[in-house]
């Protein structure tokens, strides 16, 4: 390991500036300052995003799409401008494919039960990675129950990448539907989803990206990937809970039937029959999470004023310098070391509970994530029950990575003296 300090490594990206945009972070926890190093989970909020939400509240607060008055159509437009931002922060075609979800769970399950559901039959198959989060994987579980399909798995090495050639095997005319996590949020493994669909679509099968750990450390452009259909959480890329964006080629989206009935999601409707409303509205039953939508819409708008790139080449500072100080600690194993990765690691440390470490760091104002992180099938490729993660954001810095080993130190030598 180098003996340069994190004071010497100083980068260029202007990390106080931005955190300066978080009020979190200025907190205590425990009377130490607030270490935040659990971004997989979570991002925080900036004020932008913060004001955007408070703002709509405060002063145009309404049901949207449905009303005449002013609060109404000023909340409507809001609403459809967040769209269009997300339209081109993923860079889909049209404003038609974007369709605002709870989540990107609830993204996958869209699909899975209005795109997969009316196609799958008994025989057929569905291939997902062993990279997983449950969120990609429960929901195909659960609509080859409903109609007999079949499940397969594409293996992992022990780095934790998929073995591209037994993926490739998989792919054959039995196969109706993939899907594949972008970014693993246990391991940080950024999976080759470009050629993984190219291989795919060479034999005219669909693929669903769950783009949850993407969109907050990479540019992410849907026709580049040439996806079909991609899932993007707001609450990890600095924006609220409880909102998504489910993205979908036009042309499926238009041949795939309404998943929730109600609102907004019709023209017509009598004792006989309904007429679906046209996209996006068709798969947008309800009120929707009109705050949400426009607070990610904030978010969007500010990940472009810090700079994408710039927040990539930031996080990939802080990966390596963090790897290096882990992988010279005594009894510090990382589990996932693949050779692409985002700004997440998973460790363990001999004779320690990963959920005791985790408390004793919060003692210390440290903020990570412990346990199987939603993905449990990786856990137990690696024969572990959970690790220890940190992952980290833009506004994180090295003098944290140097505090949270410190820590990290400290609890070793406590819980295996």
């Amino acid at each position: 390991m180098s003996d340069a300090t994190a004071t010497e490594r100083k980068p260029s990206f202007e990390v106080d500036r931005w955190r300066a945009d978080f009020p979190i972070l200025d907190r205590e926890v425990h009377g130490k300052p607030l270490i935040y190093l659990d971004n997989a989970a979570t991002a925080q909020r900036p004020e932008a995003v913060i004001r955007a939400t408070d703002e709509f509240y405060r002063r145009h607060n309404a049901n949207i799409h449905r009303g005449v008055h002013t609060l109404s159509e000023e909340a409507t437009e809001a609403f459809e401008q967040a769209r269009d931002t997300m339209r081109a922060f993923i860079g889909a075609v049209s404003r038609r494919e974007v369709i605002f979800t709870r989540g990107a769970t609830e993204g996958v399950n869209l699909v899975a039960q209005a795109y997969a559901r009316p196609r799958l039959k008994p025989g057929d198959e569905i291939v997902i990675t062993h990279l997983e989060h449950h969120s990609n994987i429960v929901p195909w579980q659960l609509v080859c129950e409903q109609t007999g399909a079949r499940l397969k798995v594409a293996p992992i090495n022990r780095r934790g990448e998929v073995i591209i050639e037994a993926y490739e095997k998989l792919l054959g005319p039995q196969v109706k539907m993939v899907g594949m996590i972008h970014v693993s949020n246990a391991l940080g493994t950024i999976n080759p989803v470009r050629e993984m669909i190219a291989a795919a679509h060479a034999q005219d099968i669909p693929v669903l990206v769950d783009g949850a750990q993407a969109t907050p450390h990479m540019k992410v452009d849907v026709a580049d990937l040439d996806c079909d259909f991609y899932c993007v959480a707001g609450h990890k890329m600095f924006g609220p809970t409880g909102i998504g964006v489910l993205y979908g080629r036009e042309s499926l989206l238009d041949a795939m039937p309404p998943w929730h009935g109600g609102g907004e999601m019709i023209k017509h409707v009598t004792f006989e029959e309904t007429i679906y409303n046209d996209l996006p509205g068709k798969f947008e039953a309800g009120t929707p999470n009109i705050a949400g939508a426009i607070g990610l819409g904030a978010a969007a708008r500010y990940m472009e004023a810090v700079g994408i790139r710039e927040i990539a080449d930031h996080e990939a500072a802080l990966l390596a310098y963090a790897t290096e100080r882990l992988e010279a600690m005594d009894g510090v194993e990382i589990i996932g070391t693949a050779a692409h990765k985002a700004s997440v690691i998973s460790l363990q440390v001999a004779g320690a509970h990963p959920h005791d470490i985790g408390t004793i760091l919060d003692h210390a104002g440290i903020a990570i994530r412990t346990g199987h992180h939603c993905a449990m099938p990786v856990m137990q490729f690696f024969e572990i029950p959970g690790t220890a993660r940190l992952s980290m954001a833009f506004y994180n810095t090295f003098e944290e990575i140097d505090r949270f080993v410190a820590a990290l130190e400290k609890a070793r030598q406590l819980l295996t003296a």
